[in-house]
C-alpha cells in the first residue's frame, strides 16, 4: 500500500506541470523536396500556433522559440594544414562522428536571452550547445565550443551555408501565431530532416513539438545516384569510357592538320 501511496503522489505531483504546458500546433509548406539538375536551393516556411485552455496560466512576458533543424547523419574530418618546407601538408585531423549534414537554428531573438546556460547546454540551444561528438585519441568526446578543431569545422559547414544560427529567423505573427523560414542552400544533401520546435516563457521550457521533412532525388539525378551506389563497377566502367570518348572526339574536333 506505501508503495501504491507513493505512485499516486508521484503522478500527483506531475498533473499541474503537464497542465501547465502549452501545446504547439505546427505545419511546414512541403514535406518533399525533390531535387533536379535545376535545383537551386529552397526556402520552406514552418507555420503554427501556441494552443492554451483555462488550465493554462497567464504569462508575464512574451513567448519565445528555438527551432533546430537537423538533417542527415554522416561522420566528417576536419583537417589542419601546416606549412612545412615551403609546402602545406596535413600536420592534424579530428573526426566528427555521427553529426548532422545540414543544421539551422532560429529563434526569435537571442539564445542567450531566452534562457540561461544551464537551460540552453541541457536542451542543447544553439550550435555552441549542440552535441557534436569527436573521437579524440582513444576516447569519444564533446569539447567545449572554443575547441579550434570543432570552431573550424562549425566554419567550413557554415562557409557552404549548411550551418547556420539566427536570432530573428522566427516571426511571432501575433502572441500566439508564429512562422520561421528554412533555407535550404544548391547543395544539400538528401534524407530526413528533422525540425524540433520548443517553447519558452520567462526562460523556462513550456512546450515543444517534432517534425520533420524529406529532400529526394528525382528523374536523371536519381538514376544516376542509384547507378552509383548499387552497380559501383558498371558505373565506374561506364564513366571511364565517357571520359575515353569525350577525349577522342575533343581530339577530332580541335585536331590541326
Amino acid at each position: 500500500m506505501s508503495r501504491l501511496a507513493a505512485i499516486l503522489l508521484a503522478l500527483a505531483a506531475l498533473a499541474p506541470a503537464s497542465a501547465r504546458a502549452e501545446r504547439l500546433i505546427v505545419s511546414i509548406s512541403n514535406h518533399r523536396v525533390t531535387v533536379t539538375s535545376s535545383y537551386s536551393g529552397e526556402e520552406l516556411v514552418l507555420f503554427g500556433s501556441v494552443e492554451r485552455d483555462a488550465k493554462t496560466p497567464a504569462r508575464h512576458g512574451a513567448y519565445d522559440m528555438v527551432v533546430t533543424v537537423a538533417g542527415p547523419r554522416a561522420d566528417l574530418v576536419t583537417r589542419r594544414k601546416e606549412r612545412k618546407f615551403g609546402i602545406w601538408v596535413n600536420a592534424d585531423s579530428r573526426q566528427f562522428l555521427n553529426v548532422p549534414l545540414y543544421l539551422a537554428v532560429s529563434s526569435n531573438r537571442p539564445i542567450d536571452a531566452i534562457a540561461g546556460a544551464d537551460v540552453r547546454r541541457r536542451q542543447q540551444l544553439g550550435i555552441d550547445n549542440i552535441l557534436l561528438t569527436q573521437r579524440v585519441g582513444p576516447d569519444y568526446a564533446d569539447v567545449v565550443a572554443s575547441d579550434p578543431f570543432r570552431q573550424a569545422f562549425v566554419r567550413l559547414r557554415g562557409e557552404r551555408g549548411l550551418y547556420r544560427q539566427s536570432a530573428d529567423g522566427v516571426t511571432f505573427l501575433t502572441p500566439t501565431l508564429f512562422r520561421t523560414g528554412i533555407k535550404l542552400p544548391a547543395e544539400v544533401p538528401t534524407g530526413t530532416y528533422d525540425v524540433d520546435i520548443k517553447l519558452f516563457a520567462d526562460g523556462a521550457l513550456v512546450g515543444g513539438t517534432q517534425t520533420a521533412f524529406e529532400i529526394v532525388k528525382v528523374g536523371f539525378e536519381q538514376f544516376i545516384a542509384t547507378a552509383a551506389h548499387q552497380h559501383g563497377l558498371a558505373y565506374g566502367l561506364a564513366t571511364a569510357l565517357m571520359a575515353l570518348m569525350t577525349g577522342w572526339m575533343a581530339s577530332i574536333v580541335f585536331r590541326r592538320d
